[in-house]
């Protein structure tokens, strides 16, 4: 069986489905503003069989509104293996929701969303952190699949019977804020912030108590991966607009982060896309950064 680990296109997928090969498709469409939409797109249409992995719920450690200094007060008993507005549940929290939806290790998974693959990338990255290598985006997304005339399925799914997914050593590379902070302004680190450019250069801020930036850290607003047709664009050309971005600072050093550790995840797929080996992703990113006023910030 083909194994898809980075994209795979809506005609592949569709003939993966028709082959009968061991398939989970995940939708993860989701709305910062309107945290409960994605679940409604899914339920009023959706690829068929495919399971919602809600960003708040699934892909994230349930969270509190931020507290005193802007902190994220987790509220669940396990702890989070990260900070931020979206902390990263742990290891073990993360597989026992695949397990109960019937995820099992001979799967080929594929992450979509509705919403530029601003979301699913955040599944793509976990599964690996979980060291499931085989996932990936449905490039262009729902739309893409629409457009290919692929069928669609709408309100819940038949439920699955719980699997025995069993956790294997991480395929990724995870950061904290220590980590960062200990390696800021050194050769062995250069940050991409994958935040749209006001909000980078500290103009905007609409989600985190503070504006600006990590010191140091070059501006990738993940937008830039796609074409006009909301596909990744080709090898070649993410290779020269990254390559024009690191000038001259190895790849191998790039930590990439965003607002809350999201839409980096774009970066990362672009870049591997692009022929580059796996960079880290500081997961925490502004969000968590900021929480702490002690830690430098930069704006412009």
């Amino acid at each position: 069986m083909t194994t898809y680990t980075t994209l795979i296109s809506a005609p592949e997928l569709r003939a993966l489905a028709a082959s009968g090969a061991p398939l989970m498709v995940f939708d993860c469409s989701f709305d910062l503003a309107q945290p409960g939409a994605g679940a409604q797109h899914y339920l009023q249409a959706h690829i068929p069989g495919a399971v919602y992995a809600d960003l708040d719920r699934t892909l994230s450690a349930l969270h509190g509104a931020p507290g005193a200094h802007g902190t994220i007060t987790a509220t669940q008993a396990d702890t989070p293996a990260s900070g931020g507005r979206h902390p990263l549940p742990s290891r073990e929290k993360f597989a026992t929701w695949l397990r109960s939806v019937g995820f099992t290790n001979a799967m080929q998974a594929v992450v979509y969303d509705r919403n530029g693959s601003a979301f699913c990338g955040r599944l793509w990255w976990m599964l690996q952190w979980l060291g499931h290598a085989q996932v990936a985006v449905l490039d262009g997304g729902w739309q893409a699949w629409v457009a290919d005339g692929g069928a669609v399925a709408q309100g819940t799914e038949t439920s699955h019977f719980a699997s025995d997914f069993a956790l294997r050593p991480s395929l990724r590379r995870l950061a904290t804020a220590q980590d960062v902070l200990a390696a800021l302004d050194q050769p062995g680190q250069t940050l991409i912030d994958a935040r749209a450019a006001p909000r980078y250069r500290g103009e905007v801020e609409p989600l985190d108590p503070v504006a600006g930036h990590i010191p140091g850290a070059l501006n990738r607003p993940f937008t830039d991966n796609f074409g006009p047709d909301g596909r990744f664009k080709s090898a070649a050309a993410l290779r020269a607009e990254f390559e024009a971005l690191l000038a001259g600072c190895d790849p191998a050093s790039v930590v990439h982060h965003c607002g809350s550790g999201v839409t980096a995840l774009p970066n990362v797929l672009a870049m591997e896309l692009a022929g580059f080996e796996k960079t880290t992703l500081f997961a925490g990113s502004w969000s968590e950064w900021c929480s702490d006023r002690t830690r430098p910030m930069a704006r412009a």
